[in-house]
Order: C-alpha cells, then sequence, then structure tokens
C-alpha cells in the first residue's frame, strides 16, 4: 500500500520537474526567438538605410571624373599649354592584401622607379582605403600591353586613360606658363576635396598657379554597376565633369621665342610690355628648364641636375632676380630733378671726371677719365655723364629720392598676375638700419644716382617703369592674362583690368629726358649709337653697366678686355619704340656683358625686328625717319 502511494508520489515529481524544465526550455527559445526578432528588426529598420547603402556600394562604384584643365593661349591663339591623353597605373589600396610583395611582383611587368613607389605610398596617405591611387603616370604602350596579359595577377591594379598637361614651346615659356604637378599633403590639406575629388595635379607655379582656380574647373562623376570581382558591367549614371576656363595671354609667341634665342644661351632675362596697357608681351629667363619633366613628377637625377646647375635655371630672373640698375636710372632721376623744381632742362653742370660732395675729399668717378664737360640734362643721358647725376642725388636727398623713384615702382612687386614676385631694393636710411643696423651716409646717396650702391631692381620692374615713362608718365599694372573663356565654341570674355595711376603732370618736363634717349641711339656721342641702323622706327633707349664688385683702389682699370669685362659686369638695355608714337618698351639684362650698349643692346634690337615683323603695317604708326632723330639729338659738350 505505502509502496505504491510512494510510486505515484515519485511520478508525480517527476512530472512537475519534467514540467519547470521545459518552460524554462521554452523560455530560453522564446528569449533567444525574442532576440533574433529585435536583430532583425533592428538591421532592417533601424539600420537599413546604412546596410542599404553598403549593399549598393557592393553592386555599384562611385568613380569621381575630374574636370580636364583649361588651355593656355598666347595673344594670337597658339596653343602654349594643352591636353593630351595618357594612362595610368591605378591602385585601389582596400583590394591589395600584401602591397609591397605586389609591387615586387608588378615592377617585373611594369617597370617601376624608386620614385614611383615613393611617390605612391606617399598618394597612399593622402586618399581613403577604397579611392584609386596613380602609381605611375603616362606608361607606354608596350607597358599597357605586358599588364593586360598579366592583369589577372594583380586584383586592384587597373589601366586608366586621363588626360595629362603638355607643354609645346619647352623651356621658351617655362618660367612665364609654369607647370602642374602632383598635388602633395600640404597642398591636399588645403584643398576643398569636393573640388578636388579625382584629381591628381595642381598648379605649382607660373600662370597654372596663379590662375589655379579659373583653370581647374568642377569634377563629374560615374555610377558604375559591377559584379562580384568589381569587374563594370554598365553605367547607371553621370554627371560629366565641367572643364577649366580657357585662357588668352597677352604674350606674343613669336616674341617670346625671339628673344629667348637672343640670349644665345647667355644668362638674363628680358621683358617686353606695350606702354599703352601694360600688357606683357614677352617675358624670358635664360638658362631655362623643360616644364613637362615635372607635370607627372621628376625624378631625382634630373631634379638635383637642375639643382645643381651653377647658372640656375629654377630661378625666374625676369620677376625675381635682383640686379643693380646702373645707369638705366639716370632718365627717371633726372625726370625726377626736372618734376621737384631742382634743376630745369638748360641747367648746367661740369664734369671734370670726378666729383666731389662739397666738404668731402672722395672722389667719385665718371666715365670719361678727364670729363664731358658742360653738359645739360640731355647730353648727361645721351652720353651717360655720372657727375650730373651724382649732383642731382645728392641735391634731392635720399628722402625726396626714394619718394619719387617709388612712383615709378621700384622697391616693391608690380602687381603682375604671376605668384613670388620680388620688390627689390630701393636703398633708403631705413632698409639699411633695418638690413645692417647701420647709419646712412652721403656717399651712397651720391652712387644710388646712378643705379649703384644697394639697389636692386628686376627686369619685370624696370620694363614696367619703363613703359610708364614712354606713355607720358602714366602707369599702367603689367598683365599677363587678357580673356578668358568657357571653350572654344564659347565668346572670349576681357579680364578685368586695373586703373592707370598718373606719375608726371607737367609733360613738357618728358621732352629733354625723351631726347636725350634718343640721344643714346642716333647721337655719335651716344652709347648705343648705331643700334637703330636700317630700324625704320625711332628708338629711345638707355643703357646700363653695373658693377658687381668695387673698385679697391684709386687707380684707373687699364684691363679693358671683353672676358674681364663681361665677368665684372652685368649689362643693362632698355629702350622703347616708335619713340613718336611707343608700342612696345623692352628691358633686357645680361649677368656677364662687358658693356650696356655692345652686349645687352643688340638682344633688345632682336626683339624690335621681332616686333616689327610681327606687326601688321596697318598697325603701324607714321615713320618718322630715323636722320632726324639724329640731327635731333646731337649731344656734343656745351660750353656754359
Amino acid at each position: 500500500m505505502n509502496g505504491g502511494y510512494d510510486e505515484l508520489k515519485n511520478e508525480h515529481a517527476r512530472r512537475a520537474r519534467f514540467a519547470r524544465r521545459a518552460l524554462a526550455g521554452f523560455a530560453i527559445m522564446l528569449a533567444l526567438v525574442a532576440v533574433v526578432a529585435g536583430r532583425f528588426v533592428y538591421l532592417q529598420v533601424s539600420e537599413h538605410t546604412e546596410y542599404s547603402t553598403q549593399a549598393k556600394a557592393n553592386r555599384v562604384r562611385l568613380s569621381h571624373l575630374p574636370p580636364p584643365r583649361g588651355l593656355i593661349y598666347d595673344r594670337e591663339g597658339k596653343l602654349l599649354a594643352d591636353n593630351i591623353p595618357a594612362f595610368r597605373l591605378d591602385v585601389v589600396p582596400d583590394k591589395v592584401r600584401h602591397m609591397d610583395a605586389m609591387l615586387a611582383r608588378l615592377a617585373a611587368v611594369v617597370p617601376l622607379t624608386g620614385d614611383d613607389i615613393r611617390r605612391f605610398k606617399q598618394s597612399v596617405n593622402q586618399h581613403r582605403p577604397f579611392e584609386s591611387v596613380p602609381l605611375k603616370f603616362h606608361i607606354t604602350e608596350s607597358e599597357r600591353d605586358r599588364f593586360a596579359i598579366n592583369q589577372w595577377q594583380f586584383p586592384g591594379v587597373s589601366i586608366t586613360p586621363y588626360l595629362t598637361r603638355n607643354y609645346p614651346y619647352g623651356a621658351e615659356f617655362a618660367h612665364l606658363i609654369g607647370y602642374v604637378g602632383r598635388i602633395d599633403a600640404k597642398e591636399q590639406a588645403k584643398l576643398n576635396p569636393d573640388l578636388y575629388a579625382g584629381t591628381t595635379h595642381v598648379g605649382k607655379s607660373g600662370i597654372e598657379k596663379e590662375y589655379e582656380s579659373l583653370l581647374h574647373g568642377t569634377p563629374g562623376y560615374e555610377i558604375v554597376e559591377v559584379n562580384a570581382s568589381q569587374r563594370p558591367l554598365r553605367v547607371l549614371q553621370r554627371v560629366a565633369a565641367k572643364p577649366g576656363k580657357n585662357l588668352y595671354l597677352t604674350v606674343d609667341e613669336r616674341l617670346q621665342k625671339a628673344a629667348f634665342a637672343a640670349f644665345d644661351g647667355r644668362s638674363g632675362a628680358a621683358v617686353a610690355i606695350d606702354p599703352r596697357n601694360g600688357d606683357v608681351l614677352a617675358m624670358v629667363t635664360v638658362p631655362s628648364f623643360d616644364p613637362n619633366l615635372f607635370v607627372n613628377g621628376i625624378s631625382r637625377a634630373d631634379y638635383s641636375a637642375l639643382l645643381d646647375n651653377p647658372e640656375k635655371p629654377l630661378l625666374d630672373r625676369a620677376m625675381r632676380g635682383g640686379y643693380p640698375p646702373g645707369s638705366t636710372v639716370k632718365p627717371f632721376i633726372g625726370l625726377g630733378g626736372l618734376e621737384l623744381g631742382l634743376r630745369t632742362p638748360t641747367d648746367k653742370i661740369l664734369s671734370t671726371g670726378t666729383y666731389y660732395i662739397p666738404g668731402s675729399s672722395r672722389g667719385y668717378r665718371d666715365d670719361i677719365r678727364n670729363g664731358s664737360g658742360w653738359v645739360d640734362l640731355t647730353q648727361a643721358i645721351t652720353q651717360s655723364v655720372n657727375t650730373y647725376f651724382y649732383s642731382l642725388a645728392y641735391q634731392m636727398g635720399i628722402g625726396r629720392f626714394d619718394r619719387w623713384m617709388a612712383k615709378f615702382g621700384f622697391g616693391q612687386p608690380t602687381g603682375v598676375d604671376l605668384p613670388d614676385e620680388t620688390g627689390g631694393v630701393l636703398p633708403s636710411p631705413e632698409w639699411k638700419r633695418k638690413t645692417f643696423h647701420q647709419p646712412w651716409y652721403p656717399g651712397e646717396t651720391v652712387i644710388s644716382g646712378i643705379g649703384q650702391g644697394y639697389w636692386m631692381v628686376t627686369p619685370l620692374q624696370m620694363a614696367h617703369a619703363l613703359a610708364a615713362l614712354a606713355d607720358g608718365g602714366t602707369a599702367h599694372t603689367p598683365r599677363l592674362l587678357a580673356a578668358t573663356s568657357d571653350g572654344l565654341e564659347a565668346p572670349v570674355v576681357p579680364y578685368p583690368q586695373r586703373p592707370p595711376v598718373q606719375i608726371t603732370h607737367n609733360p613738357a618736363d618728358l621732352a629733354p629726358v625723351k631726347q636725350g634717349m634718343l640721344g643714346v641711339v642716333y647721337s655719335p656721342l651716344g652709347t648705343a649709337h648705331g643700334l637703330g641702323a636700317g630700324f625704320p622706327y625711332l628708338i629711345a633707349g638707355k643703357t646700363g653697366t653695373a658693377e658687381r664688385y668695387s673698385r679697391t683702389t684709386d687707380a684707373y682699370n687699364t684691363d679693358k678686355s671683353l672676358k674681364y669685362l663681361a665677368e665684372r659686369h652685368r649689362a643693362w638695355f632698355i629702350c622703347y619704340t616708335p619713340a613718336n608714337h611707343p608700342q612696345i618698351a623692352v628691358a633686357v639684362v645680361l649677368e656677364h656683358g662687358a658693356w650696356g650698349g655692345s652686349a645687352a643692346a643688340p638682344i633688345a634690337r632682336q626683339i624690335l625686328n621681332q616686333w616689327l615683323a610681327d606687326t601688321p603695317p596697318s598697325q603701324r604708326p607714321l615713320v618718322i625717319a630715323p636722320t632726324v632723330a639724329a640731327q635731333a639729338a646731337g649731344a656734343a659738350p656745351a660750353t656754359p
């Protein structure tokens, strides 16, 4: 009896235990189902947008379309900077497991230099892992063929067509046009990532840098459907990139080439400006370099060769080279004497060969040992008589001297539309005190009157000042950009220009100065006599021979060999023509020239010859025979 009861009791306990276990199991399963359901809801509802985007990203690929860079033309429509089709190797880092091993294997198929790999690894750090990074630009046809055969071995590596910059005139326009180069880390941090999406190059110097915002354009994009292997299937959407603006410059390609060739490899610079409006017609620096070397990354060997070249081909001498101007500043100083009321055109100064500051025993020499006798302003410019300008500078005083010469733009950038222009040095007590912590001496004012001492002038500054003088004392800011367009079929739109500044207010003061500059070329005593022979228009000019180092004794130098003089002197020549209606002003400096009249002036004449050949007869002014100028510019020594 008791045994049956116990069995019944045990059975009841087992069933109760089983029920509890079943209920616990059911609760656990229900909880798991709730978790799964909750996760499902979370993924399908809360995270729907993100995972839908990721799913689409696996199905489609967004490619940025860099805009074609605007083209650059000269004033006649000749192409100075072009875009040509090319191919490059691109790598998507996310799709490469072992980058170094892949690069080693790839180098056996497509040659990769150490510079290629170094620049690629730097670029990888500037891009997101899923973005394409250029590895090697401008691959050849044979390299493309070899890679196409072996492409299956290199997932994440592809050949991409692109437009690369090309400079057809090479070294002749290198400093003026500049060049583009691959975007580096510093530039990447400053550039707008949306505006430069997919862009690999940016303007580094010259016009390319100055007008980057106009030349660059607006990027587009392309959405491409891909398969599981990320191979393109079809284009789902495409928004075309908007090309950058085309630029039309003021420079003349033929004049630029002629100016470059006229130096015949000798170091120096030349600038030609239209005095009527400030248009830069030519601006050359010799020696120069091939800007195409920099476009897709210059090799270390080529870059070292440029840096180590003692003639410094990377230096833009026209805009950044500083040279003592020598006697080329004499017309400006002479005009200042008239404008300030210190001299009249007929005032005469006695040149005996040496000038002495009143109360001083130190002498400052003329070029002619026994002097030129009594000379007025016109004669002093024609013969480049130092004594006249020694005494005038001393009479002006350094304060008035600086204020007057600054009106012509000396000692400050001209404002030309190019980056990194230097301002040169207009000597002053403040500048000397700041630079050398020394006082100013009267003798330094005297030698400033002949363009020596602390003077530093760029050829662009000199051409700008000359153009202002030639145009009746009206200074136009030099400019290179004349117009823009949104394409070859779009209208050409003039680019805004700054208003001119009037420097002089008495036209009569300019007459004796310009007459003296005519005498430089046409008077038998002129320092560039004979330069105008055979040229149909009047040429007004001024020579300058700046010493690179001062004399150490009072003895006259008897070494007149061209080799010695060229080593000691920098030769200048400035001129404009037609003198009665100026259309071109030219400044030339030769770093190793014996005399301005014999070394630099012939270069300027070749530039003028080309200008004459380029000027249509309908645009030429009336001819005034040079013989008339020769008669009018007679500059024989006068007596009081």
